[in-house]
């Protein structure tokens, strides 16, 4: 039975691993100054960025939440995997075989089993080889026409990976058990399913399929179009609800589209498979899909991530909707999302009510690029949809329509907007602007209402309390140059209790001296830490970056512990003054004089220490 992973392969797992490559796959990441990168938070939702990834320790760190780590412990959190999954993932990807020790003492060996997530994964995986096989057969001809009467032909179907269900009941189920699944992984990852009889059958047949795949490229699920008349089954049948497939999470193309939504700064949101696979033939590689499901809040963090939607960053999320009511619908709830995004968001309606895929049919790959390059702000087309409701010839229908609509201009996020739209709703509805520029001041007013809420602001950081900080960074970030001069700096120089904490957790951890640095370095010390809080300031500190520039010398670290010091020993020294103010030399002689002699040895200290912390920190 195997045991834990040998050390040296977790080590060697974390070296040959970048944590830029592996966040890359869900966040995307630009400089933050310092040789660090940031990014939105995965982990929660965030408008400006305080994500901070250090390339040079492979740690993680978010100042928003807190969390942090090295990129096995990211796996862990992002995608709810054990140690052992994450760390099997790592090593696979860096062509890495794990060595476990087992309880008996014999030599280690490979681990003979994986975790459930990446079990379910390589059923999947298996499922796509079997399906695209089938494509070719001579039952998948109505597939291959109903992707070649929509313009994509073998290349394109091999491209997306589409495949075919064949007319069996059970044809999946046997080539996966040849493969050595086993009926509960097979039904967990809803390929199949328990007949009455209690045998197992598939659960697509007779259909057209397309893999539905996460950012990181794994295949999680999948769609089923239905091809003949006799099937009782709705149009579109996807995987059920499973271990790693959670449909409020998942779009569809996201793996083929991810580099270009970071690199463009915009995505193009389409309601169906055949529609993502015509936007990306026509030369537009944004477009993605949800997945039997309406487009929410966790597609949106999704996307946000990929787009750096921050305060400081504007992308553009272009929603393209049929023009029919249902589609009208599905836009004027895709405004009441869009408050969610920092970014401009429009919408792109299509000639005569096409979808993407029946535009490219009919007008050819520079009809679909022409219909998204003329999108339209979505706050436009809101109000546009919001006001056409309501009788503007009457008094009743103009204030009526101007009460839904000004809540719409309130919520817009450039405040500079909010007049000129104003007045552009003033003059659709025929009123002066003083009315409608009240009605949207009230609703700005009643929104802020709801929102307002007391916000905890911690007081900025004095001097000393910055030294306390890059004395700890300098222990975590440089140990081998941090070294003794650390270690013989206690804890009694810190006064605030939390980075006190993390001097003792540093020597529980064996002391600087003992390290070598690296990510083992820091979640050893992070594991010494006894609460969540120092768990948490140690992350941060192992990626904030140094106040120094250029490399760090000995110096550098020799100045920071001398002001440290210097810092502790001047609220010591103020201490002793106040004590000794308050004594009466003749009454209290002895106690005077001894006070007044560790005075002055203090003073002496100070003034040895604050030439050797000569230059700014």
């Amino acid at each position: 039975m195997a045991g834990r992973v040998k050390d040296e392969d977790i080590a060697l797992v974390r070296d040959r691993t970048s944590i830029v490559d592996v966040i890359s796959e869900t966040v995307t990441l630009r400089s933050a100054g310092g040789g660090n990168l940031k990014g939105l938070c995965p982990f929660h939702d965030e408008k400006t960025p305080s994500f901070n990834v250090s390339p040079a320790r492979n740690v993680y760190f978010c100042h928003g939440c807190g969390q942090g780590g090295d990129a096995i412990k990211f796996l862990m959190d992002a995608e709810h995997l054990s140690f052992i999954e994450s760390l099997e993932r790592l090593a696979g990807k860096a062509g890495l075989q794990l060595r476990y020790d087992t309880e008996t003492g014999a030599p280690a060996t490979p681990r003979p089993q994986v975790g459930q997530k990446q079990r379910l994964i390589a059923a999947h995986a298996a499922a796509v080889e079997f399906y695209r096989d089938q494509l070719g057969s001579p039952g998948a001809r109505k597939a291959r026409e109903f992707l070649a009467e929509r313009g994509f032909g073998r290349d394109a179907a091999e491209k997306y990976g589409c495949g075919f269900a064949p007319d069996s009941w059970d044809a999946l189920a046997k080539h996966l058990r040849l493969k050595g699944f086993t009926a509960e992984e097979l039904t967990t990852a809803g390929l199949c399913k328990p007949a009455r009889s209690g045998s197992l059958i598939d659960r697509f047949r007779r259909r057209l399929l397309w893999p539905i795949r996460d950012l990181s490229g794994d295949v999680i699920g999948f769609g089923a179009r239905k091809l003949f008349d006799d099937d009782d089954g709705p149009k579109y049948l996807n995987t059920p609800e499973t271990p790693i497939y959670k449909k409020s999470h998942v779009l569809y193309g996201i793996d083929h589209a991810k580099r270009e939504i970071a690199k463009r700064g915009r995505a193009v949101i389409v309601e169906g498979y055949t529609d993502v696979m015509a936007c990306h033939e026509a030369g537009e590689p944004t477009a993605v899909a949800t997945c039997g499901t309406a487009f929410g809040v966790d597609h949106i963090q999704v996307l946000r991530r990929l787009l750096m939607d921050s305060d400081s960053f504007t992308g553009e999320i272009i929603y393209t909707f049929d023009g029919d009511a249902a589609g009208q619908k599905a836009a004027l709830r895709a405004f009441e999302e869009d408050q969610r995004f920092v970014g401009r968001t429009f919408i792109a309606v299509s000639p005569d009510n096409m979808d993407p895929c029946e535009l490219r049919l009919a007008r050819g790959d520079l009809a679909v690029r022409d219909m998204i390059a003329g999108r339209e702000p979505l706050v436009d087309f809101a109000l546009r949809q919001t006001i056409s409701r309501f009788d503007l010839d009457t008094v009743e229908g103009r204030v009526e329509a101007m009460r839904r609509a000004a809540p719409l201009v309130a919520k817009i996020k450039d405040r500079e907007k909010r007049p000129e739209y104003a007045r552009k709703l003033a003059g659709d509805l025929g009123m002066d602007l003083d009315p409608v520029q009240r009605a949207v001041n009230n609703a700005l007013r009643g929104e802020a209402a709801e929102q307002r809420a007391p916000q905890a602001r911690t007081a900025p950081d004095s001097p000393q309390r910055l030294v306390e900080r890059e004395a700890l960074k300098l222990a975590l970030q440089e140990p081998v140059l941090a070294g003794p001069m650390f270690d013989a700096v206690g804890s009694e120089n810190y006064g605030d209790p939390l980075l006190q904490s993390v001097r003792d957790s540093i020597a529980h951890a064996g002391g600087v001296s003992s390290s070598t640095g690296g990510v083992v370095w820091i979640e050893k010390v992070r594991d010494c830490c006894p609460d969540m809080g120092g768990q948490m300031l140690v992350g941060e500190l192992a990626v904030e970056p140094l106040y120094v520039d250029g490399q760090v010398d000995p110096r550098y670290v020799q100045v920071t512990l001398a002001r440290l010091q210097g810092g502790a020993l001047a609220t010591r020294i103020r201490d002793l003054k106040s004590k000794v103010q308050r004594l009466n030399p003749v009454a209290n002689k002895d106690q005077y004089l001894a006070l007044a002699g560790e005075l002055f040895s203090l003073e002496q200290q100070a003034r040895a220490l604050r030439e050797q912390a000569a230059g700014e920190l």
